[in-house]
């Protein structure tokens, strides 16, 4: 029996600092990788986890009620305002909206994604992608005044409702309390189809991520065995589609629970979490009130993370 002789090929070495520097790293992978991540995670360490850890130690300050100053000793006093009823309003209508905001893109995506998941193919599916992505790709800025022109009294939107006679539908809609107001465009249904336009994109591409996972011989099979459209759907597609609508409200529900912007454009005077950090921030001074408001968000969205994780929402993000 002969065996063939092992050469083992040694790198040859460099010459110069730079051929010397070359050589060490790839001798050594682990050096290397340590290299290589050491300038992202102090980016990350120092500037973000850095400025949330003083946001934080801000909310234990409170805000001295004859000068104004902060008084920086540790006091839960600050978070105490927040249960105050105007304060704990804010809170509760941003939560309320972000929930309404999450469940009305769950409902319209759906069957767009599923239409996109099933039956789109080749051009058709580009084209679904291109009217999906084409709304990121204008001004945040620009999406927001144009709605606030469309919900506007004299907009095109009060202009369909009277070419179809349904005025007077529009109108004992706005006369309801808390939902309604003098217009659209200054009423919190108004807001809620902002943040909807705004946000559906990403409650959309989750979920049709989800659904092009699902086998369509499940959808078949069901059918098969005598399950109607309503037992397929709640019994087979949600279910396995379930990662992707959490995955979407995800981006939904704490982007509407951050935003300050569209409630300040479109909407009443009641603030939202957003411009109740931007208010006691900038005009009020109350920095230590601003960090607990948004440490609100930071506890809300932490729990449903923990939630997400565990239905394997992850996995269709």
């Amino acid at each position: 029996m002969t065996m063939a002789a092992t050469t083992v090929t040694m790198r040859p070495s460099r010459g110069g600092v730079f051929g010397h520097l070359s050589d060490v790293l790839w001798r050594n992978p682990r050096l290397t990788l340590f290299l290589m991540l050491t300038p992202p995670l102090l980016w990350l360490g120092i500037i973000y986890l850095g400025s949330l850890f003083a946001l934080l130690l801000q909310s234990f300050f409170s805000i001295d009620e004859y000068s104004g100053l902060i008084n920086r000793e540790f006091t839960l006093k600050t978070y105490a305002e927040l249960l105050h009823p105007s304060n704990l309003d804010i809170i509760l209508r941003t939560l309320v909206m972000s929930a309404t905001v999450t469940v009305g893109a769950a409902v319209v995506a759906f069957p767009i994604a599923y239409y996109a998941a099933r039956y789109a193919r080749g051009k058709w599916k580009a084209l679904f992608y291109l009217g999906i992505m084409l709304p990121l790709w204008s001004s945040y800025l620009v999406k927001v005044y144009a709605w606030k022109l469309i919900l506007a009294r004299e907009g095109i939107l009060n202009w369909l409702f009277a070419k179809a006679h349904l005025t007077w539908l529009l109108d004992a809609w706005l006369a309801l309390p808390i939902v309604g107001g003098n217009s659209l465009s200054v009423s919190h249904t108004g807001t809620f189809l902002v943040f909807l336009y705004v946000w559906l994109p990403y409650m959309i591409l989750p979920i049709q991520a989800a659904l092009e996972r699902v086998p369509a011989n499940l959808v078949e099979a069901s059918a098969d065995l005598g399950a109607s459209p309503r037992q397929t759907f709640t019994k087979v597609l949600l279910p396995l589609a379930l990662p992707g609508v959490i995955a979407g409200s995800i981006f939904t529900f704490s982007l509407t629970m951050g935003d300050y912007i569209i409630p300040q454009i479109v909407g009443t005077s009641r603030r939202f979490i957003g411009q109740a950090v931007y208010a006691h921030q900038g005009t009020a001074g109350n920095i230590p009130l601003a960090a607990a408001f948004t440490v609100v968000p930071i506890v809300v969205m932490g729990f449903y993370l923990w939630f997400a994780k565990r239905r394997g929402a992850f996995d269709a993000v």
